[in-house]
């Protein structure tokens, strides 16, 4: 299975339990988020775009490059319905789109195979270090071992170190981590050497998330999807290449210095 077959699934009436057909399910609200972060004790600047798609109780969402989209889709698009954004909507839009009708069928909150994991109130590094604490959990990897980290945030990389594993980092946008080792571009680079993967939901955005389950299904590695965009997408994947998700719905870790929810996933007998 791939994203756009997944896509065309949800269309065609053939994915999830039918609760609401997409042509029926409104976009209330499309919006967006443009926000800069740099924890304490860092030299690194995040800078982040979301669009957000609202449907009814839910949001999907879906990071974006910068340029990518132009705010004026947030009073285009709203109010249409959920099979339009999917057929129409720019490719992000899309994402968010897929994702929200996904987690309309079934929130994180009442899926029997989530994990709910509570993220304290705090400071951003305090919900940080806890958040990426909790992906780091889904690994099960001996010392030694060589985890690609697509998609680096730093406290992620020393959550994998903790473990004893080494983190072979790549994004598109960093090009050290904190501590001064570099960051490769092209995840070529680090999937080969890779034991077990570990790569953030916005792969689903810029199109590299079906190489990455393909790559790790044929090579028989686990890939652990640590999502924000697209939480719910990569949810339709566990256990179909997907070995561990930590989902984490709108309102995010970042936006919030109150308590707030994350959910962990494991495929049967994966990770």
């Amino acid at each position: 299975m791939s994203v756009a077959e997944l896509t065309a699934g949800v269309l065609a009436g053939e994915t999830g339990t039918a609760r609401t057909a997409p042509s029926d399910l409104v976009a209330t609200s499309v919006f967006w988020l443009h926000h800069g972060t740099r924890l304490a004790g860092g030299h690194t600047t995040y800078l982040n775009q979301y669009v957000l798609v609202r449907a009814g109780d839910v949001f999907g969402a879906c990071a974006f490059e910068r340029g990518e989209l132009d705010p004026s889709v947030c009073a285009e698009l709203s109010g249409s319905t959920i099979d339009v954004l999917l057929r129409e909507g720019p490719p992000a839009v899309r994402i968010a789109a897929l994702d929200a009708y996904l987690a309309h069928d079934r929130p994180h909150r009442t899926d029997e195979r989530a994990e709910p994991v509570p993220l304290p109130a705090g400071t951003p590094e305090v919900r940080a270090v806890a958040r990426d604490a909790a992906i780091a959990g889904l690994l099960d990897v001996s010392p030694g071992a060589k985890v690609a980290l697509i998609g680096v945030v730093n406290p992620l990389v020393a959550a994998i170190r903790e473990r004893g594993a080494e983190c072979l980092p790549c994004d598109l946008n960093l090009r050290a981590t904190q501590w001064g080792d570099p960051v490769a571009r092209d995840m070529a680079d680090v999937l080969g050497a890779a034991d077990a993967v570990v790569a953030t939901g916005m792969t689903l955005s810029n199109g590299t998330f079906d190489h990455i389950v393909a790559h790790c299904r044929e090579r028989g590695v686990p890939l652990v999807v640590y999502a924000q965009t697209g939480s719910a997408v990569a949810r339709a994947f566990l256990g179909a290449g997907v070995a561990a998700l930590s989902a984490e719905p709108f309102p995010f870790s970042q936006f919030s210095a109150e308590p707030t929810t994350l959910y962990r996933y494991r495929a049967k007998g994966a990770v």
